[in-house]
């Protein structure tokens, strides 16, 4: 086994940097804790971005991977497999959806539901060839690729990687009026993050969603919410919409999707919807392959007992509390639902990357956002004393830096 300087040192020679990673090196896990190479345990407070929600290997999930390892992992969809039909029936009854496209990647997800849109304006709503647009809000994340970073504002995922694709329009979160203004005989979908994740955990007005739903529907728009990092049971519901009754035209899911163990994602909608997509238009050679259906059902299985909805709930509270008992001592504001919390740093204490290192020689992994933020998002198993004690040695870091 590599200790931790031998296993950096090749990553910064071998791997591309497209990421700047904490010091820690992983070799296990369990539950809400990472063990390192030398041993030393870390409680996980970043979930790989609600891909663990269920926690690092949780039993069901690995012991349904074991047992489909030991069948068949991959026949494309060039065939049938016993897996694929029974996940999607029971992902789109999660959903109250009729059907679902499976995929792997959140960005993949993202990617499909804007085809899917365009596909829709042009054969239902009867809007021009190459005339469609898709809505998005300000300071979004839904991936990476360049269609994506195409309508991304933030400069870091923008620059050198132009020309960009067209059909975009952005429009501030939150803001009802300027939606409403952007829509035009052209439009053909909003996306939206029901809550900004990479922003920093920004919740919107509670009138908002509802006001979006009302809006796409009067307009003849698809309402397609990213809930890839906000959805299965991260803010104490299934989806982060249910916090407002809201049921939007397309669900796009994904990172806990997989368990935690292989990548898996959906694009999820009525019939009317999706039936646009037509062989040949569209595909992906694992999307929904033996492997990750098998483990998709068991999410799902795990979902409709509804235990991880109440502690998200109930834990997420605690969190809450937790964290605002700082504002005013090196944290200047709370935001979240949930087991999901984003804090503000007060800069004059150093950027969040800086308390990130802080936190992490104190056995708490965290992850900083837009230079003042930390994100907090551990696995959904944590216990009220973990909560406490992490809160704790947050507290105890800001004090080490105000020093």
């Amino acid at each position: 086994m590599l200790a931790d300087d031998t296993a950096i040192a090749l990553a910064e020679k071998h791997v591309a940097h497209n990421y700047s990673p904490l010091p820690v090196v992983a070799a296990s896990a369990e539950g809400a804790w990472i063990t390192d190479v030398d041993g030393r345990r870390y409680l996980d407070c970043l979930a790989a971005y609600s891909a663990v929600n269920f926690g690092h290997r949780h039993p069901e999930i690995i012991a349904t991977a074991h047992a489909q390892l030991d069948r068949v992992t991959l026949v494309s969809r060039a065939f049938h497999s016993d897996r694929l039909g029974p996940f999607c029936a029971e992902l789109a009854q999660l959903c109250g959806k009729d059907v679902v496209l499976p995929m792997n990647s959140g960005a993949e997800a993202v990617e499909s539901a804007l085809k899917v849109a365009r596909k829709w304006g042009v054969d239902v709503k009867g809007v021009p060839t190459d005339r469609a647009k898709i809505i998005v809000a300000d300071n979004n994340f839904h991936g990476r690729t360049i269609s994506i970073v195409s309508f991304s504002s933030d400069p870091v995922a923008r620059g050198g990687f132009g020309p960009f694709t067209p059909g975009f329009c952005s429009v501030p979160f939150g803001d009802t009026a300027a939606l409403a203004a952007a829509i035009d005989d052209d439009t053909v979908a909003v996306l939206l993050e029901p809550i900004q994740g990479e922003a920093g955990i920004i919740v919107p007005p509670d009138d908002y969603l509802p006001a979006v739903r009302a809006l796409c529907r009067g307009r003849n728009v698809l309402m397609i919410a990213d809930e890839i990092q906000s959805g299965l049971a991260r803010t104490g519901h299934t989806f982060a919409c249910d916090h407002w009754g809201v049921v939007p035209d397309v669900y796009l899911l994904g990172k806990a999707l997989g368990g935690g163990v292989v990548p898996l994602s959906a694009v999820v909608a009525d019939r009317d919807i999706l039936s646009v997509l037509h062989p040949g238009e569209h595909g992906s050679t694992f999307g929904g392959n033996p492997l990750a259906a098998a483990i998709g059902s068991t999410v799902v299985t795990i979902l409709n007992r509804g235990e991880f909805q109440h502690r998200s709930a109930e834990l997420g509270t605690r969190l809450h509390q937790g964290l605002a008992t700082l504002i005013g001592r090196g944290v200047t504001a709370v935001r979240g639902l949930g087991l999901w919390a984003g804090v503000d740093i007060d800069p004059a204490l150093g950027s969040g990357k800086q308390l990130s290192l802080r936190l992490a020689e104190r056995g708490v992994l965290v992850k900083d956002t837009h230079e003042w933020t930390l994100r907090f998002a551990p696995p959904l198993v944590i216990t009220a004393a973990e909560i406490d004690w992490v809160v704790g040695q947050f507290a105890a870091a800001l004090r080490e830096a105000h020093n």
